[in-house]
């Protein structure tokens, strides 16, 4: 796959060179020598894994301005994360951090600050061949759950989860994984990878995506 563009954020959340560029995320492959430690299951083309859909949710909070990203912290998970600024690799993917660093998260900066109008979009490690990484229990959330991010105007964006799905890369559907659910809301983005495990091609067949929206906001002090 050709590069995708890096300027223009709006240009790429409508049009076919955001989907390309978040196509990219599929092609992580990982080089690891033992049997991964453990990823959720998926059948068909999108598995999901949370509580029933008919489930009420609580409705949208207003977007925020836009504010730098810093820790995300998911209780249900225990993870309280330092959320890295990354832009895309010479592969064109959106760069995860470094495998010395598998306990951190790294924020697409080219694209929506959580919090802010559109699908915010943060990737993760799920392992790596000596312990589990940041996202390791990312497909254990369920509809309903929260997720907070502290951002560095001192707001924490809470949202709440929509759905957790596992989608397989053969099956891949740019828009609608990575397109807004609903015009005009903040929402985000938790991808890892999932499925089995192909120790020819070393990597993941699926990726699971988790996707909430802001649903409230707090400020320290």
């Amino acid at each position: 796959m050709s590069e995708a563009p890096t300027s223009g954020a709006g240009r790429l959340l409508t049009g076919a060179a955001w989907a390309a560029l978040l196509l990219a995320l599929w092609l992580w492959g990982r080089d690891i020598t033992e049997v991964p430690l453990g990823v959720s299951p998926t059948t068909g083309d999108v598995a999901a894994v949370g509580r029933p859909a008919g489930e009420a949710l609580p409705p949208p909070h207003q977007p925020l301005p836009t504010a730098r990203p810093e820790r995300l912290t998911i209780k249900a998970t225990h993870v309280r994360a330092v959320v890295e600024e990354h832009g895309l690799n010479r592969a064109g993917a959106v760069e995860p951090p470094p495998y010395d660093r598998a306990a951190t998260v790294a924020w697409y900066r080219d694209g929506p600050a959580p919090g802010a109008p559109g699908p915010a979009v943060l990737v993760g490690h799920l392992d790596t061949d000596r312990a589990p990484g940041v996202f390791y229990e990312l497909g254990t959330l369920r509809r309903g759950q929260k997720i907070g991010v502290d951002r560095a105007d001192g707001s924490t964006a809470e949202f709440t989860v929509e759905d957790v799905s596992v989608f397989t890369k053969d099956r891949f559907d740019a828009a609608k994984v990575y397109g807004p659910r609903e015009q005009g809301r903040a929402e985000l983005r938790l991808i890892t990878c999932g499925g089995d495990y192909d120790r020819a091609r070393r990597s993941y067949s699926a990726n699971i995506v988790v996707s909430a929206y802001l649903t409230g906001v707090s400020r320290s002090g």
